[in-house]
């Protein structure tokens, strides 16, 4: 039973980071170096594109979502208990 605990709060800390990570990553000053970075213009302009920043925003909010769902279910058995 204590492993399953701990593994759950290790996966609540990976989804509460990767999302928080993935969300903010690509609207800040670091992305538009990597992008600039880039060896080729076609891959120039796929970095700075705002569908493709919006979409690895979206991909971390869903593991933010999916943090929070869990956080909720296990503190929801927690007191049932």
């Amino acid at each position: 039973m204590r492993l399953e605990s701990a593994f759950r709060v290790l996966f609540f800390v990976y989804c509460l980071e990767a999302g928080l990570f993935l969300t903010v990553l690509p609207w800040s000053a670091s992305w538009n170096q990597l992008a600039w970075s880039a060896p080729t213009a076609l891959l120039h302009g796929w970095l700075t594109a705002g569908a493709l920043r919006g979409a690895i925003s979206g991909f971390g909010l869903c593991h933010l979502l999916w943090a929070l769902h869990d956080i909720d279910a296990y503190l929801r058995r927690a007191t049932a208990r």
